[in-house]
């Protein structure tokens, strides 16, 4: 069959503006959704057995952080001496190397600052609030206003949200980290399959149960060649050891089944999220290349006060109704198709004010300065730019 030319193909767009083009969807992420028998979208359930990797990714862990604790309690015997701890407000204190963490000298201070403190800065590098102290340092102890702070939360949300998703999907994990509003998480499924906004109360009720299980964040530092083989399973993750990681040596964390590597640093615990929300899922390429592995991304948000979570959503709520493209439609002025899904379609009333304003920039603007450009470019063109 021929194909449609555009004029064919334009005489079948719908005004409505309900077909959607973008890979980003906000809810299904491109799954084709399965039915119940009551005619509703059925969403994720926990796997009724977990992948076989975990347990193997487990017990290499477990003999690892023995010989590691084994080091640790060596040196802070044989090693271990006085040092000075300066505070923001000059205090010093007192502590002992190799023993002496930021949590212990935020506790002698008080214990409503230990439990509201998020994350420790010693000698202006983040630093986990169980890590023993190394030497004599400075030491920062900062809480959720902080944006350090706020970027390690999110950062150990996306943890949360990553064990969630091994116990439900099974797949690759892949990137997981903070963003400017909350945190993502990125897997690789077999089968093309993708995630639905079906799937979210089942991932937000596994995160509540880590949470409430007060899963402790651990670090250990490994040998490369012995990380190709924890991670085996997971060739995103080796891509990022043997193309990304140039040191012998890098850190994983651990909190409840998950490992994950990372350079941290973490919470002390999953208990210190409050509360936390999935609100959004997308499709995605792995490192944003077109030519390489369609990933899964799952958004979230969380915070350390559910009055928190309640604000943000009604300001997202609020930011909806005044978004762009809702008001366009309801205002007949402009509509978009999956023709193309990044530029809108004006209808009589938007072309009309859109011919007002050009009218008016060229009358009150500078003269002889306007251009125009091809409205299809090959992508060729685009990358000489």
């Amino acid at each position: 069959m021929a194909e449609l030319t555009v004029v064919e193909k334009m005489s079948e767009l719908q005004v409505d503006g309900s077909k959607k083009g973008a890979k980003e969807n906000g809810k299904d992420g491109g799954k084709k959704k399965t039915k119940n028998v009551a005619g509703d979208s059925a969403g994720k359930t926990e796997l009724s057995s977990p992948p076989q990797y975990i347990d193997e990714r487990l017990t290499l862990y477990a003999k690892l952080k023995a010989e590691h604790d084994a080091l640790i309690a060596e040196r802070a015997a044989k090693d271990s001496k006085p040092i000075k701890v300066t505070l923001p407000d000059g205090k010093v204190m007192e502590a002992e190397s190799w023993k002496t963490t930021p949590y212990q000298v935020a506790c002698e201070i008080s214990q409503g600052l230990a439990d509201n403190t998020v994350i420790a800065k010693v000698n202006d590098d983040v630093w986990d609030l169980d890590r023993p102290l190394e030497d004599d340092c400075s030491l920062q102890l900062l809480k959720f206003d902080d944006e350090d702070a706020q970027a390690v939360y999110w950062h150990s949300s996306a943890h949360i949200l990553g064990e969630a998703m091994e116990r439900v999907y099974g797949g690759c994990l892949c990137y997981g980290p903070p963003i400017e509003n909350g945190f993502y998480y990125d897997m690789f499924l077999d089968n093309n399959e993708g995630v639905s906004s079906n799937d979210f109360p089942c991932l937000e009720n596994l995160c509540k149960k880590i949470i409430k299980e007060k899963q402790p964040f651990e670090r250990l530092e490994i040998k490369k060649e012995t990380l190709l083989e924890m991670f085996k399973y997971n060739k995103f993750k080796c891509r990022i050891l043997n193309e990304k990681v140039t040191t012998p040596t890098t850190t994983v964390y651990r909190c409840g089944p998950l490992i994950d590597l990372c350079r941290g640093p973490h919470v002390r615990h999953t208990g210190k999220i409050k509360t936390l929300k999935i609100h959004k899922n997308s499709s995605t390429y792995w490192e944003g290349k077109a030519d390489m592995e369609t990933l899964q991304r799952i958004y979230g948000i969380s915070f350390p006060d559910p009055k928190m979570l309640k604000e943000w959503e009604k300001f997202q709520e609020e930011a909806k109704n005044r978004d762009h493209r809702k008001l366009g439609r309801e205002q007949e002025l402009f509509f978009f198709h999956e023709l193309s899904p990044g530029s809108c379609f004006f209808l009589p009333k938007g072309a009309f004010i859109y011919n007002a304003l050009i009218e008016f920039i060229r009358d009150t603007g500078p003269q002889g300065l306007d251009f125009d450009t091809p409205e299809l470019l090959q992508s060729v063109a685009l990358l000489r730019c």
